[in-house]
């Protein structure tokens, strides 16, 4: 398991919960340590432990843990660099949709050795996809649930998904994109004001 996934829960962790609730979710999954490095490798059992003391600590099912990570992931300041890659992907939450067969690819660019489940968007017209998530890393299907419900926000789109299929295997989430235009969407500009400049 990369680390960069187990950092990435912890980080969710300790910004939504606080450090002692992950302290304790640690403690709960046998942890000998208190944290993850991101480039490190863990093994799969570490993942499956962190979930299993998650639910327990937290009372709430893996589902929607995972579903609060995938809106964790683009709506917290702390990620806002992910937010940027997530955007460039279009210029309305349909284009961004169309976008999602390249994600696995584009993470690798930025993460060589970081694998993450097969993505495969279908367009069934009028406004619905249905969007396949391949096996590979549990509950990531739920993870882009949260993604999707928070892009949409982003965008100012109005969607309803909906998902079949078990957490541990592949999952089809279907999507319906009722507005485009339903509300403001969250300010994006393409370039990263620097705050400086030159005069000539």
């Amino acid at each position: 398991m990369h680390g960069l996934i187990l950092r990435t829960f912890q980080v969710f962790i300790e910004d939504t919960y606080g450090p002692m609730t992950w302290a304790e979710i640690a403690a709960g999954a046998g942890l000998d340590l208190p944290g993850f490095e991101a480039m490190l490798n863990y093994p799969p059992e570490t993942y499956s432990a962190l979930i299993e003391a998650a639910e327990r600590i937290l009372d709430k099912p893996a589902e929607a843990i995972w579903e609060d990570v995938g809106t964790y992931l683009v709506s917290h300041p702390n990620s806002e660099g992910l937010r940027r890659l997530l955007r460039f992907g279009g210029v309305d939450f349909i284009e961004f949709l169309h976008s999602l067969d390249d994600l696995p690819d584009r993470t690798r660019l930025a993460v060589a050795d970081l694998t993450l489940p097969e993505l495969e968007l279908t367009d069934s017209g009028n406004n619905q996809f249905t969007l396949r998530v391949g096996d590979g890393l549990p509950g990531f299907g739920y993870v882009m649930i949260g993604v999707l419900r928070a892009m949409a926000d982003d965008y100012g789109a109005l969607a309803l998904l909906d998902t079949e299929g078990g957490h541990r295997a592949e999952q089809y989430l279907m999507i319906t994109v009722i507005e485009t235009a339903y509300a403001e969407g969250r300010e994006f500009e393409l370039a990263i004001s620097t705050g400086g400049g030159s005069e000539g």
